[in-house]
């Protein structure tokens, strides 16, 4: 199922980002951050799931679906200053968070650099280290390999990795959509992504500081971020809750959907009781 889509400008950084906005205007937000290399189309079963109780937004991070690219050097940083913007766009003081491995890395470092801003986060199928020097050199093969054979060759191998073996042979609809997202995203954008996530630093040492409700989440197949790493951050904040999503790979909202709204839902619900 796909929305209507909306656009609007974040005046600052002088971009067009294209969001979702679904569900009631004064219930509690949910803003949800899509993975590498998506965009919010990923999140259409999670709004479906939510947007009669709560009010919940997807959008498309610079250079993705329909959000400019724009001029300046793609960082983490960038990405979370965009975010702050578009948040100040829509007038939203305060939200809940959800990011996706990539989404995960803004999501920490937003709440990291504008705490007052998040009531909740959501961490799924991300990490909080830095990357080390093989995860660079992984990342730089792969710009090579994009600016060489382009992107369609990209979609083809990334996407291998990123589920598990059950949904590489069951989700064949849904895999096809993700690789079109993949080849309809230039390939100056995905290069200049890899390189922005090469280049972040590492959240972990401030996770202690994190005073709001967190929920941690990952596929038990996950091989890019696995359940190891989720549950290193599970025990540096305190009072978080680690949700290990069965039958799921490095894509856990879609691979195993119902289980993933399962508990997206509960901590929902006890965020709003409070």
């Amino acid at each position: 199922m796909s929305y209507i889509e909306n656009v609007i400008k974040i005046n600052k950084n002088n971009i067009n980002i294209c969001y979702n906005d679904e569900g009631p205007k004064d219930a509690i937000t949910i803003i949800f951050i899509h993975g590498f290399p998506f965009n919010k189309l990923m999140w259409n079963l999670q709004l479906q799931e939510l947007k009669e109780n709560y009010r919940v937004i997807a959008y498309d991070i610079r250079g993705y679906g329909g959000s400019d690219a724009g001029t300046e050097d793609f960082s983490i940083d960038l990405f979370v200053n965009d975010l702050i913007c578009f948040m100040n766009a829509l007038e939203i003081d305060k939200t809940v968070l959800c990011g996706l491995s990539m989404g995960g890395y803004i999501a920490l470092n937003a709440v990291e650099n504008y705490p007052e801003r998040f009531s909740a986060l959501i961490l799924c199928d991300t990490n909080c280290i830095a990357d080390t020097s093989e995860a660079k050199e992984k990342r730089m093969s792969a710009i090579e390999g994009i600016r060489k054979n382009g992107e369609i060759e990209y979609a083809e191998t990334s996407i291998k990795n990123l589920f598990s073996p059950l949904a590489l042979t069951t989700m064949e609809y849904e895999i096809t959509a993700l690789k079109e997202e993949i080849v309809n995203t230039s390939g100056q954008t995905l290069c200049n992504t890899l390189l922005a996530l090469a280049g972040r630093r590492e959240t972990c040492s401030k996770l202690p500081e994190i005073k709001i409700p967190v929920l941690i989440m990952v596929g038990k197949d996950d091989k890019v971020t696995p359940p190891s790493a989720a549950q290193s951050m599970h025990e540096r904040i305190k009072n978080s809750l680690l949700v290990i999503i069965e039958n799921a790979g490095h894509i856990s909202n879609l691979e195993n959907h119902n289980e993933f709204n399962n508990n997206l839902k509960k901590f929902a619900l006890s965020i709003k009781s409070k």
